[in-house]
């Protein structure tokens, strides 16, 4: 009976892991939905491993049952195995392939960085000297400037992360919100509005520009529908330019450990239409004036003593009667 070449084994082989490859790197379900522009750049990367890191799986699991099979001990067996002492040619190549398939990711990771906007804000400014102390809570991190954001950035200089990718070069985002990460919470502000949230509202389809800053320890900001993450430093600002395009609410996690209750410290982005976004953003706008106007109009002074401990007693199942009764 005349064999079946090796050749040809190795090609058919070589086909099907191929085809297995391709197949698991599209359909491999282990990311959640994309909501940004830039997630199907990183999926799309994401997807490259996944095939390739399949292919050696297979090459390398399939080599090691075909050898369990193929040159196993038979019953009655007791001579030594054969003598191999080295295969030149197969050390070589599978020094070569691994260097260049790692070669041609890193080309690749710095074109879809490039594309995502990382070049854009990647020209980083002098960084002041840094001393470690010891901040509020549980967690240690490295004060790199004892000034405001606002007073550390220089002016002319992107600040660090992510910013307007190739296509919005030199063009203002059309949403800029300053976010500032402390232990343990997200605040969001939105300067041109003067509108202060907890959450994250932006309106889909919209160039939008996130300016981050810590007011205690390192953050950091993730979006995982969005593909994005970026630290919040304290005294150095950074930036996070994206475009939402799907809506919904998606969650906002930390991913930088910042203390006890690092695991809390979430918040949730909302992506709207332009119309519930700006209707959003002018209820808020009025609710915000409106608490403003009231705080400044009262005085202390001119409230009965029911009433300036009324706010205090509203958690303790104290009414305003029992409070008035016990003040006469």
């Amino acid at each position: 009976m005349q064999q079946i070449p090796v050749s040809l084994l190795t090609l058919v082989a070589g086909a099907f892991i191929t085809v297995i490859s391709i197949w698991v790197g599209q359909n491999h379900a282990l990311l959640p939905v994309q909501a940004s522009q830039q997630a199907p750049l990183v999926d799309a990367f994401f997807n490259v491993m996944v095939s390739i890191a399949t292919a050696l799986f297979l090459m390398v699991e399939g080599t090691i049952l075909i050898f369990l099979v193929q040159y196993r001990r038979r019953r009655g067996d007791d001579t030594d195995g054969v003598d191999v002492e080295g295969n030149l040619p197969l050390e070589i190549f599978w020094t070569a392939v691994p260097t260049l398939i790692v070669l041609c990711l890193g080309i690749y990771s710095v074109n879809i960085f490039q594309d995502m906007g990382g070049f854009e804000a990647g020209s980083h400014p002098h960084l002041p000297q840094h001393t470690a102390a010891q901040m509020p809570g549980s967690a240690i991190a490295a004060t790199l400037s004892d000034a405001s954001p606002e007073e550390s950035k220089t002016p002319g200089i992107p600040e660090i992360g992510i910013g307007a990718n190739p296509k919005n070069l030199n063009k203002p985002a059309d949403v800029v919100v300053n976010v500032t990460g402390m232990q343990f919470a997200w605040l969001f502000n939105y300067p041109d509005s003067n509108v202060s949230a907890g959450e994250l509202h932006i309106p889909v389809g919209a160039d939008v520009q996130l300016n981050l800053s810590a007011a205690d320890v390192i953050h950091s900001f993730w979006v995982p529908q969005f593909r994005l993450k970026q630290d919040a430093i304290p005294g150095i600002p950074t930036e996070l330019r994206f475009v939402a395009t799907r809506l919904g609410t998606y969650p906002v996690v930390c991913t930088e450990l910042c203390g006890g209750y690092h695991g809390s410290m979430r918040s949730t982005v909302v992506v709207q239409t332009p119309e519930e976004y700006e209707s959003w953003l002018q209820e808020n706008r009025i609710a915000q004036q409106q608490e403003l106007k009231e705080a400044v109009a009262l005085k202390p002074t001119d409230l009965s003593t029911s009433e300036f401990l009324a706010p205090y007693t509203q958690n303790m199942g104290v009414s305003s009667t029992t409070i008035e009764s016990i003040v006469h």
